[in-house]
């Protein structure tokens, strides 16, 4: 088969091959996959910035993929051949607290991941795509998408009438937009883009702050919400944004900390943290029984979602650069292109 193999850190190294179509155990199936979608996590690997000391080379890359069951193990009795499925990233994370090795059988890193013609997932981690959804719409679903849902619904019990700030337009950011509106949330965002920030609205956002415009913008959240704060802030900056989300913050609002796109470290002011008595949440992503309770509400909600670009399997740099530069939405690799 055709595949995608990193054999050292950086792009560069990012070569397409000819491997043996992989073999499956008794509780495995193989997927033909037809689309993956990029995240910023994709990016970080290759650049050796996320997990670089579990990582063995070669490997394939790319932890969202969606395609058509091929064959089952003999163990097997969830999926049939032609089923239609979406990976999970955490390969056996379940259900409830992750164990200390779950980064150990992550897909797309330290497990061979959908860059490829064919991938095997184990059965039990596996999802149905959605009956509402194309390849190339439930290939962005399992990190961007899910990762929103598992920290509103699952930590932060979000409901009708809570405000959530989100940072930006990114993969991530579009779809707590939309999940949070579908939620019966107020939604708020912050870009430095007048004409992002349009299109936000479009898809469900209500409030909207320039952070160029005015750069104390945690302080046009507090005036926007008549002093109270916002209930849920989706966390992608990191760095020193994390002060200004606590500041933000309602009191007992929930943090949830997603990304690191400034820097992975930042300085809290304590007393902050204390008044506000915030709950910051590390979040890493989500376990299946969330998942499929995801895929199921989809097929209610009716969410759509964003795709700024559909590359070829042969373009998969051009879709790393494109990723690495930002884009509104998600950055999909269509295999059948």
């Amino acid at each position: 088969m055709k595949a995608w193999q990193l054999e050292d850190f950086g792009l560069d190294n990012l070569k397409q091959v000819e491997i043996k179509k992989p073999e499956i155990n008794e509780e495995q199936i193989l997927i033909k996959v037809n689309s993956v979608s990029l995240n910023y996590r994709d990016t970080a690997i290759v650049e050796g910035i996320y997990t670089p000391d579990l990582i063995k080379f070669p490997f394939i890359p790319v932890s969202d993929a969606s395609g058509e069951v091929v064959e089952i193990g003999s163990k097997v009795t969830k999926f049939q051949k032609g089923d239609r499925v979406t990976s999970h990233m955490f390969t056996k994370w379940l259900e409830g607290k992750p164990k200390s090795d779950e980064p150990s059988h992550a897909l797309g890193a330290t497990i061979n991941g959908g860059l490829a013609e064919y991938m095997v997932l184990n059965a039990n981690a596996a999802v149905f795509s959605p009956e509402t959804l194309t390849d190339n719409q439930s290939s962005t679903l399992p990190v961007a998408a899910f990762v929103n849902w598992f920290s509103l619904v699952e930590y932060g019990d979000i409901k009708a009438g809570d405000k959530v700030l989100v940072q930006g337009t990114g993969g991530v950011s579009i779809f707590a937009i939309q999940i949070a509106s579908a939620l019966g949330a107020e939604v708020i965002v912050t870009s430095s883009s007048d004409e992002k920030l349009e299109k936000a609205k479009e898809l469900g956002a209500s409030k909207f702050i320039n952070y160029k415009k005015y750069p104390d913008w945690e302080k046009e959240v507090q005036k926007i919400t008549n002093g109270n704060g916002v209930e849920h802030i989706i966390e992608v900056v990191g760095g020193s944004s994390i002060g200004k989300s606590i500041d933000a913050l309602a009191f007992q609002g929930n943090i949830y900390v997603i990304g690191f796109l400034e820097n992975m470290e930042a300085n809290v002011n304590l007393f902050s943290l204390l008044s506000k008595q915030a709950k910051i949440h590390g979040i890493n992503v989500g376990h299946h029984r969330s998942f499929e309770e995801f895929i199921k509400a989809l097929n209610q909600i009716k969410i759509e979602p964003v795709i700024d670009t559909i590359y070829s399997f042969n373009q998969a740099k051009e879709a790393y650069e494109h990723q690495a530069k930002g884009a509104f939405g998600k950055i999909v690799i269509d295999f059948n292109k």
